[in-house]
């Protein structure tokens, strides 16, 4: 069934995430110590958590209407912008966080979807 293969994508696209946020951490530790690797993780978990959000909802939907679906993707959506905006907000406020690893692990996280469009066809 279509369905399994698409929770499967997102498993997948989640997964990878969570190892580029590891490994760009990991990187960034090595480079610049423990300080900038929890700016990277904070960063990286900006944009994780609320893609696994996401994924969640979809998923719950998946054996609904068309229009439920739609209603899910679009309520998804919206409380994952609004959950970034807050995360952001709540990792402002931590003394010491370097703006700009901070910034490059949330792009290197959010850089999974751009590149799986190369990887992953099907």
């Amino acid at each position: 069934m279509a369905v399994g293969n698409r929770f499967s994508t997102v498993w997948k696209l989640l997964s990878a995430q969570a190892l580029v946020a590891v490994i760009f951490a990991v990187g960034v530790l090595w480079q610049s110590g423990l300080q900038d690797a929890k700016s990277s993780l904070l960063g990286s978990g900006v944009a994780l958590l609320p893609n696994l959000y996401f994924g969640y909802k979809i998923y719950l939907a998946r054996y609904q209407s068309a229009q439920n679906v739609i209603n899910a993707f679009y309520a998804g959506e919206t409380i994952k912008l609004v959950l970034t905006a807050a995360l952001f907000a709540m990792v402002f406020q931590i003394p010491g966080i370097n703006f700009l690893i901070l910034l490059a692990g949330y792009i290197a996280v959010l850089s999974v979807f751009w590149f799986a469009l190369f990887y992953w066809r099907d």
